[in-house]
């Protein structure tokens, strides 16, 4: 019966493979920081002989977090690709960062996988990480299973580990496996599956072993309750378990894989990535129970087309230029051929490449299900479609980046360096869509923004290593604007003799407040000619140029100015003595006006762990915010949203305040509402934080 078992599913797979869904596999491996997953590529790639020894995190030794920034950090900062074969099976796995700063990281990836491995532990801290990566999966509809690492550290039994988990999943994980403990410890495992014991070795292959009558009993409770779950969906199934009759194998197979792939469940599988221990278990299930990719297909295109290759990453690499990881969808692609643009622009690629760690190693062509680099295709982005064939154009990318919440104003330590700045940096966000480069009209700053400190460390450290850049970096500066309270008449004449013909211009200037948001308006009352109208112009002129920086040393708003009498010299006035007097008339009349700081406030909306929402408020109020009322979060069990108004100097570094509160996995949006007026102790300390004096 096993190797009828084995068979069916081999066939299976060679069906497919003939179908055109072969090629290679792609199968991500995500999970929370910390959670092992750069282990468990390891012991992959030593299982399927792609490595010759098993390397480790603390030796700095795994073909993953290779990068510079990796290794120092003890982190993953970056996707990871390693290609390898199992039982003549191709599948390159793609080993993703944990940490939410770098969650964006696997956006892109998700949309180019056939399935991912959650790799998770027996931690109940991590749980609303978990709960971060399954709702991103679930939003893409990838299919997915739990790989539960560190087995040989968990206090508990698997099936006491579960409840815990559970909560994370909008779908039930299904056990596949239960553990064989001998002195407290797992020793080995029962495949409820295959109804089969295994004892494990040391980094090899588990071996199988007889099952003993108290393992025999638990293994029939354990797979009923499997059975159970997946008769929710067979009604089949349900019906043989209510008369007592066994299901055939194939029957539970057969369900085990659908509802895999239709996102119904999500199996359970154990191990110890460190030892090695349950992961040809792994490969067996991955090799016959993962997706060709045609379910991908499916998943990202509406409808069929020709060739069709996604983007999923870009890397600028130092001595092989720009390249352009991206899975191919369907159709042939080989070193210089053509490949099209939503837009219709041809493109070709430079070389074909295989990626294993930080090694591109060149290849004659791609198939269908393959997942390679294509060199120098230099306007192509992260989430594209390219299409093989010039009359089939490809869908329109639609990925949209996650909202950053962190920002620093960026320069060159040296003005000789401002160039090679601007084209790194141009680089680093094409490599990571989650930094985004902005420039401040208002402050004049070049702004980098991220998902966090170690995002942004992250990306100066690439700067300072991979480009020899020496940086400036400071926190942004807030937007402060100014406005008056009251108003004033003021003359504003400007009289200069110097030989020759000489500067006369002479205005007089009513200045009065606006209601909030109403910007500045300038205008003019002038009769009988007392200012000439060709210098009413530059009379604007130069009261806007004075408005640009108030008496406290920031741009004026709200405000009226009218122009309402002035004398000229026939022969000294100009345009440039009429906008020197509009100028001089400003900066005399607005210390009469009251003048008043304002600052900025935004609308923030924070999303949190329910039981960390009191922490929030109190964060959020001690920030001078105004909270406006909390909900649960639409979709997200366990999660609230927290609204509020919070002046932008309090939100510049509020992440850090949020995550330090809830493990990590707090988040918030921000965008601008409303300009308020600021006063007293507060607009003092914003003034000293500005370099301002106050007025």
């Amino acid at each position: 019966m096993a190797d009828r078992r084995q068979g069916g599913a081999d066939s299976a797979a060679n069906e497919e493979q003939a179908n055109g869904n072969g090629g290679g596999r792609c199968i991500a491996l995500v999970g929370p920081f910390g959670s092992g997953k750069t282990s468990l590529l390891e012991a992959i790639l030593s299982r399927t002989g792609a490595v010759a020894r098993q390397g480790t995190v603390a030796d700095g030794n795994t073909v993953g977090d290779a990068a510079p920034e990796a290794r120092d950090h003890g982190m993953s900062v970056e996707a990871n690709f390693a290609e390898t074969e199992y039982l003549g099976d191709r599948y390159t796995f793609i080993d993703c960062p944990g940490s939410v700063e770098f969650l964006a990281e696997m956006d892109g990836v998700l949309d180019g996988v056939d399935l991912a491995v959650v790799v998770a532990e027996d931690d109940e801290r991590k749980v609303p990480a978990l709960q971060l990566i399954l709702k991103a999966l679930e939003a893409r509809a990838v299919p997915r299973v739990l790989f539960l690492n560190k087995i040989d550290k968990s206090t508990r039994g698997v099936r006491d580990v579960l409840p815990v988990l559970q909560p994370a999943s909008s779908v039930p994980m299904v056990l596949r496996q239960i553990p064989i403990w001998e002195n407290g410890q797992a020793t080995g495992f029962i495949d409820l599956a295959l109804e089969r014991a295994h004892v494990y070795h040391e980094k090899e292959p588990s071996t199988q072993v007889d099952m003993s009558d108290a393992d025999r009993s638990r293994e029939v409770e354990a797979r009923f309750t499997m059975l159970e779950t997946l008769a929710d969906h067979d009604d089949d199934l349900m019906e043989a378990l209510l008369e007592d009759i066994a299901p055939e194998p194939e029957v539970v197979f057969a369900d085990l894989v659908r509802e895999l792939h239709e996102g119904l469940i999500c199996p359970v599988f154990f191990g110890s990535a460190e030892h090695g221990n349950g992961i040809g278990r792994l490969l067996k299930a991955l090799r016959h129970e993962t997706p060709g990719v045609s379910a991908l297909r499916g998943r990202l295109m509406a409808e069929e087309n020709g060739g069709i290759v996604r983007i999923i990453k870009t890397l600028h690499t130092l001595h092989g230029g720009k390249m352009s990881i991206g899975r191919v969808l369907s159709g042939h692609v080989a070193d210089g051929d053509s490949v099209f643009r939503a837009g219709g622009a041809e493109l070709k690629a430079s070389g074909v490449f295989t990626i294993f760690g930080q090694q591109a190693v060149k290849r004659a062509a791609a198939t269908a299900g393959d997942l390679v680099a294509l060199g120098r295709l230099d306007d192509v982005k992260t989430g594209e479609f390219l299409s093989l064939a010039a009359k089939e154009p490809p869908p329109a990318s639609d990925e949209v980046p996650r909202a950053p919440v962190l920002s620093i104003a960026i320069s060159a330590a040296q003005r000789k360096d401002e160039v090679r700045l601007s084209a790194a940096l141009a680089k680093l966000v094409e490599e990571d869509p989650s930094l985004i480069l902005k420039q401040s009209q208002v402050t004049a700053e070049t702004l980098l923004e991220g998902q966090g400190e170690m995002h942004l460390r992250v990306a100066q450290e690439r700067l300072a290593g991979k480009y020899g850049l020496s940086l400036s970096v400071t926190e942004p500066q807030v937007p402060y604007q100014e406005t008056i309270r009251g108003s004033t008449k003021v003359r504003g004449r400007h009289k200069k003799q110097s030989g020759g013909h000489g500067q006369f211009g002479d205005t007089v200037l009513e200045i009065k407040p606006l209601a909030r948001g109403e910007g500045v308006q300038f205008s003019d009352t002038i009769t009988g000619g007392v200012v000439p109208k060709q210098y009413i112009p530059s009379v604007r002129d130069g009261v806007m140029e004075a408005l640009r920086t108030g008496p406290m040393g920031f741009p004026v708003v709200d405000i009226a100015v009218v122009l309402v009498d002035g004398s000229y010299h026939s022969v000294d006035s100009s345009d440039q003595a009429f906008k020197m007097a509009g100028i001089l008339g400003i900066r005399e009349g607005l210390p009469e006006c009251k003048p008043v700081l304002l600052e900025p406030v935004m609308s923030v909306t924070v999303v949190c762990p329910s039981d960390a929402t009191a922490r929030i408020n109190a964060i959020v109020s001690a920030r001078r915010g105004q909270i406006l009322g909390f909900d649960t979060r639409p979709g997200w069990d366990g999660w609230d949203e927290v609204k509020a108004l919070m002046p932008e100097s309090e939100v510049g570094d509020l992440i850090v305040e949020l995550r330090s509160a809830t493990a990590g996995v707090a988040s918030y949006t921000a965008s601008f509402d409303h300009m308020a007026e600021l006063s007293g102790k507060a607009a003092d300390q914003a003034l000293r934080r500005a370099g301002k004096q106050a007025a």
